[in-house]
């Protein structure tokens, strides 16, 4: 990709901007947020511009603070643009203490990682403004592919925790039934919504060609009855729904006579069988959202639609503008590498095909906790890509990049080997004596001490694709001694020039531990005995291969491998 000129600039700005208010340190994330958000036609290239944003931020995060206040002046940014901190807009018309949002989950299974935007968003909104929140299980019965389970509820909250999100309160709109009902029947005696019997197909039609059905016209008094009869279970699934009264001749045909309510016979994991009628989403919303004081609204763009329903439903039931909550929209977020599908996975850990929701595969919040990725680090990630309305679709390196970071200084190093290659050392000078080394249990904090490495000059074991790599070649093996890398290795020298590649290695004795990868493989390695010093729970780093958790110590040990 050829760099143009204006992508530089437009780059750079951001990195400034974005230095400026994190104490002269730039982050990628928040960076390539900006530069989408200013410019969404760059998101068809955002590997590539990723580049461009992973350069830029090195070169300002080398400058010293005056000379980065210098570069700044240049590209003259507003004043407001320059206090704006953390990525995220001010909420409009919002005052402290007075903001109320809520969260919705769906309990179809644990939160994962897309869902975790929705979350930390408004967290971090009621965090600065010191208002309310509200977790409402968005539990009413949907379709019959996205399904309540009943384990879903302790999941999320499990999720929630983790995350460290602090609610004032937890409701279920399964509770909330009798509510929806008062105003259903609102709306029809307010002759707002009617009783449709027309079949799914002849419903969809009309609405298409903008033809009001037979029943459009029906009399109050004749739609309670219906109304009546469906909620005491006398019409079957399909049979009978409750459509709102919108123009049939509206440019969005969707919006035209949507559905309110309609029928569903399946068992609820908490009501059980207590309802025939359910309300749809944007119905259930425009009654809580009024009824619970909701100030502010986050919502996916895509979710337009539920705000048009909203907002047509209050103005026709007369609700005052100032009881009307701000809706505010975000572009969709993306990891590349990331599936996300409860449904699928829920069939696929039935099937036995994944572990179980801490599976790495599914990406939930509980199998990002396995893996070692700390929850701070899902924040930073969310609140640095901001409030952008661009869609967009990043690396999950962006996100392990906010991980590494606060990962870093907490883990301690060992020495491990994943596909082991034996080579025997010749000439090395008094092997005998050469029983074992020392290494830094972190060099970063050298009040950590040191831990012993058992050395056999006979028996080292280094990594295939090394070996493959610098045959033929001078390499020091870390904390040991330089050697020209081959089946029978010849000792250099125990000094390791600067500019040699550094490798790791495993002697004898050593231990054989497990490591669970992020596509769910198991792998089995060679370790450093010290090893087993580590914790359950621990993150430690195995050097040049990356990030682990500890999920079991001991004689069995198992890590769970988060990211290079």
């Amino acid at each position: 990709m050829v760099v143009k000129k204006a992508l530089k600039e437009l780059v750079l700005k951001h990195a400034m901007l974005n230095a400026s208010q994190h104490n002269g340190k730039a982050v990628v994330g928040a960076v390539l947020g900006k530069v989408i958000s200013e410019n969404p036609k760059l998101k068809k290239n955002v590997k590539d511009i990723i580049k461009v944003v992973k350069s830029s931020v090195e070169k300002v995060n080398s400058m010293q603070p005056a000379e980065q206040e210098k570069e700044l002046k240049k590209f003259k940014i507003k004043k407001k643009e320059r206090v704006e901190k953390e990525g995220l807009p001010s909420l409009p018309k919002a005052k402290k203490g007075k903001v109320v949002m809520r969260l919705a989950p769906f309990p179809s299974g644990p939160l994962h990682i897309g869902n975790a935007r929705m979350v930390v968003l408004n967290d971090e909104y009621i965090r600065r403004y010191g208002g309310k929140l509200i977790l409402v299980y968005d539990d009413t019965i949907g379709s019959e592919e996205k399904s309540l389970i009943p384990e879903g509820y302790d999941l999320i909250k499990d999720g929630l925790e983790w995350l460290g999100v602090k609610y004032d309160k937890i409701m279920y709109k399964s509770e909330r039934m009798r509510l929806f009902y008062e105003w259903a029947e609102k709306m029809i005696k307010k002759k707002l919504a009617y009783v449709c019997l027309c079949p799914a197909d002849e419903l969809r039609k009309n609405r298409r060609e903008g033809v009001e059905c037979a029943h459009r016209g029906q009399v109050v008094k004749e739609n309670m009855k219906m109304w009546k009869d469906m909620v005491d279970g006398k019409y079957r699934e399909g049979e009978a729904s409750l459509r709102l009264k919108t123009d049939m001749q509206h440019p969005n045909p969707a919006f035209r006579d949507r559905v309110l309510l309609r029928i569903s016979n399946r068992k609820h994991p908490r009501v059980g069988n207590s309802y025939h009628v359910w309300p749809m989403l944007e119905f259930s919303w425009a009654v809580d959202d009024y009824e619970l004081g909701m100030t502010h609204i986050l919502r996916g763009k895509d979710l337009v639609m539920e705000d048009m329903m909203e907002l047509y439903i209050w103005e026709k039931l007369g609700v005052p503008k100032s009881k009307i909550p701000k809706f505010l929209h975000y572009g969709m977020l993306k990891l590349k590498e990331v599936k996300l599908s409860k449904s699928k996975a829920r069939a696929a850990i039935e099937a036995g095909a994944l572990s179980g929701w801490e599976d790495p595969r599914t990406w939930s919040l509980q199998s990002l906790r396995k893996r070692g990725i700390l929850p701070q680090a899902v924040r930073n990630f969310i609140v640095h890509m901001g409030m952008s309305l661009a869609d967009v679709s990043v690396p999950a390196e962006i996100l392990y990049a906010e991980n590494r970071k606060l990962a870093d200084s907490m883990a301690n190093r060992y020495f491990v080997v994943l596909e082991p290659m034996k080579i025997n050392i010749e000439g090395v000078k008094s092997p005998e004596t050469k029983k074992e080394t020392v290494a830094p249990i972190h060099p970063g904090f050298p009040k950590r001490g040191e831990r012993k490495v058992p050395v056999d000059v006979d028996e080292i074991y280094i990594e295939q694709e090394d070996y493959k790599k610098y045959k033929g070649k001078e390499v020091g093996l870390m904390n040991l001694f330089s050697v020209e890398l081959g089946a029978k290795a010849r000792f250099l020298s125990d000094k390791i020039k600067m500019e040699s590649p550094k490798i790791h290695w495993i002697s004898r004795p050593n231990v054989k531990i497990k490591i669970i990868m992020p596509d769910g493989s198991a792998k089995e390695a060679l370790a450093e005995p010290d090893i087993r010093n580590a914790r359950t729970g621990d993150i430690i780093q195995l050097l040049r291969t990356g990030f682990c958790r500890v999920e079991k110590e001991g004689k069995d040990m198992v890590l769970y491998f988060a990211h290079k």
